[in-house]
Parts: C-alpha cells; structure tokens; sequence
C-alpha cells in the first residue's frame, strides 16, 4: 500500500521508459493512491484478473475475437453495469480507477481503461482512442469495432462523424487520425487533464500542480504543460519555480498564442522576492 511518494516515484518509473507496453492499469491506480494514502493497488489489479476470470465463460463458443470482444462489451456494459456517470459527470471519483472498479461508474477514459485492461487479460485486443470532446476504444482489424465504453455501444462511422462534428462543428471531416489508437502515455496524459481540470474547477491548487507534475513525469516536453504548471506555482507563491517554468515555456514555444500573455506574468513575477518551495 504506497503512499503518496512511494506513489509518485513509481509512477515516474513506470513512465519513464521508452516501452509502449506501460502497465496502464498500475499507472491509473498510482494516479489514484495520491488522492487515496495507502491504497492497496494490487487489490484493484487483482479486482480486473476477477472481471477477465468471470468474463471468460460469457466468450465460449464465439466465432471469433471480434465476437468475443462484442460479448465483452456485453458483459461489462450490461451483466457487470459499468456505464458512463451521466449524474454527475464531474464527481472526481470517475477519475479514479479504484472507485470506477468499486462503483461501476466513470467517465469515459477511466471506463475505457477498464475495457482495455479485461481484454488483454483475455488475449483480446482493445485500445483506446483519443476521439476529440469524448475517449473511445477500439478492437482493431478487418472488421474493425468502435466502442464507447461510457454507453456500452458500438460506433458507426456515420456515428463517428456525427459526434466530430458535433465537437467541432458542421464541416469536420473524419479522417483517420481521429480514430488513431492513442498510446499508453497519451492516456495517462488526458486521464491527468481531465483531474486537473477538476481540482482547477474548485480551485484546489496543489492537488491540480500534482497532476501538472505528473504530466510532465509523462512526457517532459510538453510546452503548454509547463506553461500550466508554472501559473499554479506562481498563485501558490512559489516564484522562482514559476519564473523557470514559464521561461522554459518561452523557450519551447516562442509563438504560441499564449507567449506574450505569459511573457507579462514573468515581469509581474519579477516584482515578487522569489521564493523556494
């Protein structure tokens, strides 16, 4: 049962290799054990070998793993009820993959995790994909299948177009990309978003600049992040880890939208006795 440091520092040793075989399921419990101290995550690894065990008898005689994944889709969806938190889309707990375990209930990231890590346990292929507004997962192939795993549904690509457009307006176009399987890292990032969005909703500074942390564990060149990371540190009045921040920001994305915005912190910032947290 780590605790919060322990957490984060396997966190960043998962994260910090160059595999694209991360332990998704580990890494989304690990994000969760910093919200919940001494979270036991291997009994939540232990809690989808369960799900993938009873899965089992609801596959046999399928024709094929695309039968088997719709079967699976099946079980989850409707005999074990895990459904997208329609009620309250926002409650962190569906950011959390202990709780979406425990309630049957998330978001469609979290959920699709769940789907991605019961099917491999199953030798079934699902991965996830960072469809723009709303996370969906895919079983890839000659007859590929689309799910939405916070509906429990499967997805046209008249359907898919419908929502792009919905997300970006009338004259989007599906292309490829927008269905593209997103990598474990990828993931892990918008999973982190998506609580920091949250704890920055209720104004919550620090859990939020742990997410921001995090996020940089996972790919450290993520200029916008370092740019979000360096504002919180400067409402947290923690200056000089501002300063390099948003400099560095500066460095990598000299033109961004966001640079002179940035560029007028700094010289507000500079007004500050800078101070070492």
């Amino acid at each position: 049962m780590p605790s919060a440091r322990s957490a984060r520092d396997r966190f960043a040793e998962l994260v910090g290799t160059a595999a694209v075989d991360i332990d998704l399921a580990e890494a989304a419990l690990l994000i969760a054990a910093e919200a919940y101290p001494g979270l036991d995550v291997s009994r939540y690894v232990t809690a989808l070998d369960i799900l993938a065990s009873e899965a089992e008898s609801a596959l046999i005689g399928a024709s094929g793993d695309s039968d088997r994944v719709r079967r699976l889709v099946q079980f989850l969806s409707v005999e074990r009820r895990f459904r997208g938190n329609q009620e309250d889309y926002y409650d962190r707990r569906n950011s959390f993959l202990n709780e979406v375990l425990e309630r049957r209930t998330g978001i469609p990231i979290t959920l699709a995790v769940v789907y991605m890590e019961v099917a491999r346990r199953l030798g079934l292929l699902v991965v996830g994909v960072g469809f723009p507004g709303h996370f969906l997962t895919k079983h890839p192939g000659a007859s590929e299948l689309i799910i939405d795993p916070f509906f429990g549904q499967f997805l046209s690509m008249h359907d898919c177009e419908q929502r792009l457009r919905a997300v970006l307006g009338e004259e989007a176009m599906l292309e490829p990309g927008h269905l593209r399987a997103a990598t474990p890292k990828e993931i892990l990032v918008r999973l982190l978003r998506n609580l920091k969005q949250i704890y920055l909703q209720n104004r919550e500074l620090a859990p939020a600049l742990g997410c921001s942390e995090r996020i940089l564990l996972v790919d450290p060149a993520l200029s916008q992040e370092l740019r979000d990371r360096g504002l919180l540190y400067e409402q947290l009045e923690c200056y000089a880890a501002a300063r390099d921040d948003l400099g560095r920001f500066l460095s990598l994305a000299p033109n961004d939208p966001s640079a002179e915005a940035v560029r007028e912190r700094l010289i507000a910032i500079s007004r500050h006795r800078a101070t070492l947290h």
